[in-house]
């Protein structure tokens, strides 16, 4: 959520920056400045309401104690009318606060000024590409014809048990699933991040810290009955663990990694390009949080993204790197960079990770703030990474390692796996 302080000082700064985004923001801004005059001026009655009705209680007291009562009960009147305005203030700024707050979490982050403008995903930078394409042989097979010959994924029994979208992992490839989670795992912990296990729900709350409500309120599965939701990736509890903190300069850096099962709606999700692993309602992930002075969020955004080179080098899949641009920016972000993975039997880039950097914006909706060497109050920067989502990458390694002999396993999960091929 932007600070109505930045916006009233680079206004026109900030409408240049959102037009990357195709987000026209004058009107808004406007509505947002003029409340915020309100919500000032309301407060300054309240408060000098509250002053003078303070000043009378202890004048009446002393009255009383003098023997003055009709002078006292005459302030009581006053002060009785002074009560009854201070209510109004009150529920007017209340009021004035909430139209505000409504305003603000309608507004997209302002892009970096590096982010590309651009209308959709295909304005979107290619800034690295790596990896041979390998040469498959005859009649090679996508990933939902490979699962099926060799009995490691059931579509149709997920289907069965809870519908679409919810796969059946079976022996092998449930093993290969674990072994992707703990490389995952086992390589972020060797980077320096601490690992943590995490609630598969989160409250109201924490949905609005971290932006996925209300922009994604429709994607995400929400129990009424206590009114929790499932999570959508595990930057939603990992980064809500700080929410309302202040942190001191010696907590920097802060780096959180975790498994967990994700879900989302993908509400409309149809065609060819979702069939199989490749958009699901239920899927595993291994997140990267980190938690950064804002002066040091951009080399570590730099980190996360060779990170995630260095999985995808030892799994030896040919991939590429786009600098997404204003059209196809989360609505959260101020710059991201997507991983795509190239699908050698499905002939297409299959996206397995979105590299983060929030700066300040999800900071502010969580209150996370960290006191600087002059003692002055500073928002923090947020960054988030999928390292990785697996079933992009399970499909990658199905459709890429495929042979006549069976499905090779990449050599960096043989360790994990303790076979050499599914066949």
């Amino acid at each position: 959520m932007l600070q109505v302080s930045n916006i009233r000082e680079h206004k026109e700064a900030y409408i240049q920056a959102l037009k990357k985004r195709n987000f026209e923001a004058q009107e808004i801004f406007d509505e947002i400045l003029q409340l915020d005059e309100m919500r000032r001026s309301t407060q300054t009655k309240l408060d000098n309401t509250l002053a003078e009705s303070n000043k009378l209680s202890k004048e009446i007291g002393q009255l009383f104690k003098n023997g003055e009562k009709q002078k006292a009960n005459l302030l009581k009147e006053k002060t009785g009318r002074l009560k009854e305005n201070s209510k109004n203030y009150s529920e007017l700024l209340a009021n004035t606060i909430a139209e505000m707050e409504k305003h603000l979490y309608s507004i997209p982050n302002i892009p970096h000024q590096d982010v590309p403008a651009g209308t959709s995903e295909e304005d979107n930078e290619e800034v690295y590409k790596e990896g041979e394409v390998p040469v498959l042989a005859e009649g090679a097979l996508p990933h939902w014809e490979l699962a099926k010959k060799y009995d490691i994924i059931d579509f149709e029994l997920g289907n069965k048990i809870t519908g679409a979208g919810f796969p059946v992992y079976k022996g092998k490839g449930a093993r290969l699933q674990r072994a992707l989670i703990t490389y995952f795992l086992d390589k972020a912990v060797e980077a320096g991040y601490t690992e943590f296990q995490l609630p598969l729900m989160v409250n109201e709350a924490s949905g609005y810290g971290t932006g996925q409500l209300p922009d994604k309120e429709g994607q995400m599965y929400h129990i009424t009955a206590d009114d929790l939701y499932m999570i959508p990736t595990a930057e939603v509890p990992i980064t809500n663990m700080y929410r309302n903190n202040l942190l001191a300069e010696k907590d920097f850096p802060i780096t959180c990694t975790g498994y967990t099962p994700c879900f989302r709606r993908e509400a409309g999700s149809y065609g060819a390009h979702v069939r199989g692993l490749n958009r699901l309602h239920q899927f595993d992930k291994v997140e990267l949080v980190r938690i950064e002075k804002p002066e040091n969020s951009y080399a570590a955004l730099d980190g996360m993204v060779e990170h995630i080179k260095h999985l995808l080098k030892e799994l030896k899949l040919p991939y590429r790197i786009l600098r997404l641009c204003g059209g196809d920016l989360g609505f959260t972000s101020a710059m991201t960079y997507d991983f795509e993975v190239f699908s050698t039997a499905q002939d297409h880039w299959l996206e397995i990770s979105s590299v983060s950097n929030f700066e300040t914006f999800q900071a502010n909706r969580l209150k996370l703030r960290y006191k600087d060497a002059e003692g002055n109050k500073q928002l923090v920067h947020t960054l988030n990474g999928s390292a990785l989502a697996l079933p992009r990458v399970l499909a990658g390694i199905l459709e890429n390692y495929q042979t006549p002999e069976g499905i090779k396993i990449p050599e960096v999960l043989v360790p994990y796996m303790g076979f050499e091929f599914i066949n």
